[in-house]
């Protein structure tokens, strides 16, 4: 019974089916008929014109819509656990040539002007410090946290006051829209780019960066290429992100993850360290009881020496989420 991550979760079936039919030639790259009809799906999603270029993981994801927005010399705003900061191997440092991480506090992961602000505002601006050019939020947060819209309308504003990037990191995003029962444009609010993920949600090999900005996009496809991530059968990918919107393929998994989710929430109590907005969960427990639910068959992450992290799955199945609430409740 399997909580350590929704990365390691099955491959959607409409995935596999549009695989096989994207099975066909057509032009290489991303000058396919598939990847060409991205950019009108994923607008009329958002309700607002952007630009889609897909890439094979999230970390790419990531950092090339940063690296659209950052110079060298600049530095990004973002949480002191940030997957950008904390998983990401230093790829933020390799595909921004140096640019550099600015940590802010906030409680679930969470980002707010006021933290935004005690980062940048001692800031001089001159030469001998590094100065922030764009900021980065993460929708659902490390901690499984969901910003509401008007938590991100009020961080957009702040960064376009002081004339910064706004990237949202969605590798979680559907969940956080299943969970607001908003639109996903409300959900995403008025940044400028959005790595919208769909590997932890179903998908195979294929995410998608989402650019509000159509200047950045085209900055960004000459990044790909440099990056080695303009793969040359690019319809594969394009295939796996027309398969998950079709149908609100993303949004049924996304619920489907959050309701296993609320599943085992219900019986956690006070062991909760997190409120439970997302498909994960941080729960109090010691080494002994922790180990009594692996015994049990249960696969999780080790939190620090006192916690474990349970991550659903859009395939999770509903006697796995009972079995697990149940054994919790037992502790």
């Amino acid at each position: 019974m399997q909580f350590l991550s929704d990365n390691a979760a099955s491959v959607h079936p409409a995935v596999w089916d549009a695989l096989h039919a994207a099975d066909n030639p057509d032009a290489p790259y991303d000058g396919d008929t598939i990847s060409a009809g991205l950019d009108e799906k994923v607008s009329a999603l958002f309700g607002r014109e952007c630009a889609v270029l897909w890439v094979a993981t999230g970390t790419a994801a990531n950092c090339l819509a940063l690296a659209t927005m950052v110079q060298p010399h600049g530095g990004v705003v973002c949480h002191e656990e940030a997957h950008i900061e904390v998983d990401e191997g230093g790829a933020p440092g390799f595909y921004l040539h140096g640019a550099k991480l600015l940590l802010a506090h906030g409680e679930g992961a969470k980002l707010t002007p006021d933290a935004i602000r005690a980062v940048i505002d001692p800031i001089r601006d001159d030469v001998h410090q590094v100065q922030p050019h764009a900021i980065s939020i993460t929708q659902a947060s490390e901690y499984g946290r969901s910003y509401r819209p008007e938590e991100v309308v009020a961080i957009a504003a702040l960064a376009e006051q002081r004339g910064l990037g706004l990237h949202m990191d969605g590798a979680r995003f559907g969940n956080a829209v299943a969970f607001l029962g908003c639109s996903p444009g409300e959900a995403a609010g008025p940044i400028d780019a959005l790595s919208f993920g769909f590997v932890k949600n179903g998908g195979m090999s294929a995410e998608a960066i989402v650019f509000f900005d159509p200047e950045l996009a085209d900055v960004a496809r000459y990044r790909r290429k440099r990056a080695g991530h303009l793969q040359s059968k690019g319809r594969y990918l394009a295939a796996q992100i027309h398969a998950m919107l079709d149908n609100d393929v993303w949004l049924a998994n996304a619920r489907n993850a959050n309701a296993a989710a609320a599943e085992i929430a219900s019986v956690c109590g006070e062991r909760l360290m997190h409120a439970v907005e997302a498909n994960e969960l941080f729960v109090r427990c010691t080494a002994g009881e922790r180990e009594a639910l692996r015994v049990q068959g249960f696969g999780f992450y080790d939190w620090g020496a006192d916690a474990a992290r349970f991550v659903t799955a859009w395939n999770t199945r509903e006697e796995d989420a009972r079995a697990l609430a149940r054994a919790i409740a037992g502790l």
